[in-house]
């Protein structure tokens, strides 16, 4: 076991302990892991690095609603690619990348089944997602829980699909700001 594996798994422990500072920190530390992740994995699809930052913040967002189903047992890091790559197989199904422009050792993994949300995460969110403006709220149910093409969120939400992008990844960063401040609590 590595000394990041080690350093990690311990804050994960110390943050479902309610260790807020630890949690913060894990969610950091994190956050550079899954940017470096993406972008190699989005580069080999001719994916741009500002997809990457929208995935790093779903994930991080995923992986505060679903730390609860962490197995404090396990190694933390396989289970983190694990939540990774489901985000990753939703945003290249959701962006229709063609299964020819997925690395063959990923190919199968694009027609995975969908990571469902307890009903419990699903609360959460929209809890979260409340807090937001609506038309920030909109796009990111219709491009992110809804699965719709930025062009069909843009009609559905009445802005430009630049509006639709850009209401997404500031409402992602809103809401991982907003669980790091209910984590000092």
């Amino acid at each position: 076991m590595s000394t990041s594996e080690i350093e990690l798994k311990a804050l994960m422990i110390a943050s479902l302990n309610g260790d807020a500072v630890s949690h913060r920190a894990l969610l950091e530390r994190l956050s550079s892991r899954l940017r470096a992740y993406f972008k190699v994995r989005l580069a080999s699809v001719g994916r741009g690095p500002e997809e990457a930052e929208d995935l790093v913040q779903e994930t991080v967002l995923a992986i505060h609603l679903k730390r609860h189903t962490y197995d404090r047992a396990n190694l933390l890091m396989p289970w983190v690619y694990a939540v990774a790559r489901y985000k990753l197989i939703d945003f290249l199904r959701r962006t229709k990348t063609s299964r020819a422009n997925v690395p063959i050792e990923d190919a199968d993994d694009v027609m995975a089944d969908e990571d469902n949300l307890s009903a419990e995460s699903k609360i959460d969110v929209r809890r979260l997602l409340a807090k937001l403006p609506s038309k920030v709220q909109c796009a990111i149910e219709a491009v992110k829980l809804d699965g719709l093409s930025v062009a069909e969120a843009a009609v559905r939400c009445g802005i430009t699909e630049s509006g639709v992008k850009t209401n997404i990844h500031r409402g992602l960063k809103a809401m991982s700001i907003e669980i790091t401040q209910e984590a000092k609590t």
